[in-house]
C-alpha cells in the first residue's frame, strides 16, 4: 500500500466576512497564492478567486486524470482530455451543483463505451467521491 500524500493549503483572513479579505496559498507546491474576498464569492469576479473556483480546478484535474486512467484500462488511451468544471454557489445556500464538460481525443472507441467510461470517471474520481452530497453532471464529447 502506498504511503498517503497530504496536500496543504492555507488562508490568512483579515476582518469580518463581508468586509474582510484574505490570501489563500498552495503550501505543498508553493505554486501560487490567491486573493480571496466575500464579494467575489457572492457576486463573481475576474480578478479574485473563490473557494468554488479552486474546487472547480481540483475537480477538472481529478476527473481528467481518472478518465485518462479509465481509457487506458480499456486499451484506448487518450491523446488529450480537456475538462472544465463549473461550481455553482448561492449565497445563503451554498454549493448547489457541479457541471463537468470534457472533450477527448482518442482512437478506437465507440460512443457507448466512451460515455460509460466517462460516467465511471465522474462517479469514481476522488474529488467526485468527496463531493457526493452535491449533484454532479457531465457532458462528454469524443473528437
Amino acid at each position: 500500500m502506498p504511503n498517503p500524500v497530504v496536500s496543504k493549503a492555507s488562508t490568512v483572513w483579515n476582518g469580518e466576512l463581508f468586509t474582510g479579505s484574505g490570501t489563500t496559498t498552495l503550501d505543498s507546491s508553493g505554486a501560487a497564492s490567491f486573493p480571496v474576498e466575500w464579494n467575489a464569492r457572492a457576486e463573481g469576479s475576474d480578478t479574485t478567486t473563490t473557494p468554488e473556483e479552486l474546487l472547480a480546478a481540483a475537480h477538472a484535474t481529478c476527473f481528467s486524470m481518472a478518465f485518462s486512467n479509465e481509457m487506458k484500462k480499456n486499451d484506448t488511451p487518450p491523446t488529450e482530455v480537456r475538462t472544465s468544471a463549473e461550481v455553482t454557489f448561492v449565497a445563503g445556500t451554498g454549493i448547489t451543483g457541479i457541471h463537468l464538460t470534457t472533450q477527448v481525443t482518442a482512437e478506437g472507441l465507440d460512443e457507448e463505451t466512451f460515455q460509460k467510461l466517462a460516467q465511471g470517471a465522474k462517479e469514481n474520481c476522488p474529488v467526485s467521491q468527496a463531493l457526493k452530497s452535491v449533484e454532479i453532471t457531465l457532458d462528454a464529447s469524443l473528437g
